[in-house]
């Protein structure tokens, strides 16, 4: 089992910046990839940024240049950093570890930008 808690969330005006935070623990050495994915109401959970096992990155192209994922092996966390916010980007963020049997969510941590 792999538990997986999220912080950083918060309320934001368009254009700043926000940290988010995952910290694993548990079967950690079996996780395999780790991502940030995001929701809103009435809409599927969609992927924002990807930590692939080796050290690759992938980005929706909708935070392209805009947010860099972190993945710290040593102190099992994953790190969303969230610059130029946009109220297109107000939503809960899940922390996700792919491991060896199965997937883990975390329980989400709601992010709004608006002025």
């Amino acid at each position: 089992q792999v538990q997986l808690v999220e912080s950083g969330g918060g309320l934001v005006q368009p254009g700043g910046s926000l940290r988010l935070s995952c910290a694993a623990s548990g079967d950690v050495l079996t996780i395999i990839n780790m991502a940030w994915y995001r929701q809103v109401p009435g809409k599927e959970r969609e992927a924002v940024a990807r930590a692939i096992s080796g050290g690759t990155t992938y980005y929706d192209d909708s935070v392209k240049g805009r947010f860099t994922i972190t993945r710290d092996n040593d102190k099992n966390t994953l790190d969303l950093q969230m610059n130029a916010l946009q109220p297109e980007d107000t939503a809960v963020y899940y922390c996700y570890a792919r491991a060896r049997i199965r997937g883990y969510w975390g329980q989400g941590t709601q992010v709004t930008v608006s002025s």
